[in-house]
């Protein structure tokens, strides 16, 4: 796969990027002009969300964003490579999907090399508002919402999900929350997606995307970047453990699987203190120096 994000005005972001790992905080949000929804806004989508599921309207408008996204999958990861998809032969049952998040298309990867099997993605509710064809597939694949509402992050969410591993699909959640573009290290992951795992007694299927830059320029300050998914060994919840304990040692060993992945990838520590090459296919300068 080779492609570079058209998201406009990547310089800010850099900067933001720059500014969080400063603040030591990697989960922190560096896209700017982001939709921001009041509480009321987003109950009501979460209300329309969850009323249309059994709608025959949405039943059609799935299977028409699935088929273009899975045409388009198809022909934008044809060259991907895949590391280790021999660890998932003995895995039989639905999974949760954990993988490094620097680009709104990079679910796309996860797809393929989990061999175009369905996905469901968590996604921000705010991913909702986004306009075009990619809102549209976004509101109409196979995405889950995610608000800060307490009662629906304890009680429907689970729900939603454990029928979705019930039926044997697997769900893409990214740990490291926010996107940072075109960001090459594993962040610190957040315990959400492994104590859904724990408590749902799910596997998780841990994934780390290399990036690797073309050298042939896509605009003035970057290049093309082509994909490498590496699918490192799969993470089952220990039934000796509690829920708790389950959700910290899941994360703890899924986090050390990708720092490892990124030090064989890029045959470097890794290390938080920022480097131009932290960013794939970034060949210019921000302002200022960096």
């Amino acid at each position: 796969m080779s492609a570079v994000t058209d998201l406009p005005n990547r310089e800010p972001v850099i900067a933001n990027i720059q500014q969080a790992i400063k603040r030591q905080d990697y989960n922190a949000k560096v896209e700017p002009g982001d939709p921001q929804l009041s509480a009321a806004q987003a109950e009501a989508e979460l209300e329309t969300y969850l009323r249309h599921q059994d709608h025959l309207s949405y039943q059609v408008n799935n299977l028409v964003a699935r088929t273009l996204l899975n045409v388009d999958t198809r022909w934008q990861t044809r060259k991907l490579i895949v590391v280790g998809q021999e660890r998932l032969r003995d895995l039989h049952q639905g999974a949760i999907v954990t993988s490094n998040h620097f680009s709104p298309y990079e679910n796309m990867v996860v797809r393929r090399g989990l061999q175009m099997k369905r996905l469901y993605l968590i996604s921000q509710l705010t991913n909702f508002d986004m306009t075009g064809l990619l809102g549209y597939i976004m509101r109409n694949i196979d995405t889950i919402p995610l608000t800060d509402s307490v009662h629906y992050v304890g009680k429907t969410l689970p729900k939603l999900m454990a029928g979705v591993l019930e039926d044997g699909h697997n769900i893409l959640i990214y740990p490291e929350q926010e996107m940072w573009f075109n960001y090459r290290k594993p962040r610190p992951p957040k315990r959400g997606a492994y104590q859904y795992a724990a408590q749902l007694k799910a596997p998780i299927i841990s994934c780390f995307v290399e990036i690797r830059d073309t050298g042939h320029a896509k605009t003035a300050d970057f290049n093309e970047v082509s994909y490498v998914l590496h699918i490192l060994p799969v993470i089952y919840p220990d039934p000796e453990k509690s829920v708790r304990d389950n959700s910290f040692a899941m994360m703890h060993q899924d986090y050390q699987q990708k720092c490892k992945a990124y030090e064989a990838a890029y045959h470097q520590p890794l290390t938080y203190a920022f480097k131009q090459t932290d960013i794939a296919g970034w060949t210019g300068r921000l302002r200022g120096g960096a």
